[in-house]
């Protein structure tokens, strides 16, 4: 990794971890390294069965007050417009280009951009290169990491009700499709 990324990523985790509130009793004990392509847990989870989002700092490592996962793109797609009830996002793009909207306003980031999206502000985000790799943190952590679990356990494309339930069952809501490249 090079030593901008580092710093970048460094620098938006300390910010996402020192603003967070203690959301459980449990203080982190142990520090750990997860490698590159792994996920924190040896259990990978493919968005849309194909593009890697692994858990790099798991809400159960941090007492729920931090979530990292890292995304690789294989495809120009991304989520419907939504809302998160109670956790910020902050995305840094390690590789390839974004188109993001939040509140309806679009921006496009490129390796080396970050990206601030507050709770409760509808954004959505579109992958716009053929490859593409962001860092996320989610704070605090919310469900985040059983949405993914459960959207990877669906059988062929779900109903955009079923969509919306799950969505509302982890702390989110569908406000709008997704956004194409």
């Amino acid at each position: 990794m090079n030593r901008r990324i580092f710093i970048g990523a460094g620098l938006a985790l300390s910010s996402a971890a020192a603003l967070g509130k203690k959301l459980s009793g449990k203080d982190p004990k142990k520090g750990f390294v997860v490698k590159a392509g792994k996920d924190r847990f040896e259990q990978p989870i493919k968005y849309r069965g194909v593009n890697p989002n692994d858990v790099k700092i798991s809400a159960k490592d941090s007492g729920g007050q931090l979530t990292v996962l890292e995304y690789v793109g294989f495809e120009k797609i991304g989520p419907p417009l939504h809302v998160h009830f109670d956790q910020d996002e902050t995305f840094y793009v390690i590789e390839g280009e974004y188109l993001f909207v939040l509140d309806g306003e679009r921006f496009k980031l490129s390796a080396g951009d970050t990206i601030f999206l507050p709770r409760k502000v509808p954004h959505t985000w579109v992958q716009l290169s053929d490859k593409g790799k962001l860092v996320y943190f989610l704070q605090p952590s919310g469900q985040m990491e059983e949405f993914f679990k459960k959207m990877n356990t669906l059988q062929g494309p779900p109903t955009p009700e079923l969509i919306q339930e799950i969505h509302l069952a982890h702390g989110m809501k569908v406000v709008g499709p997704p956004i194409e490249p």
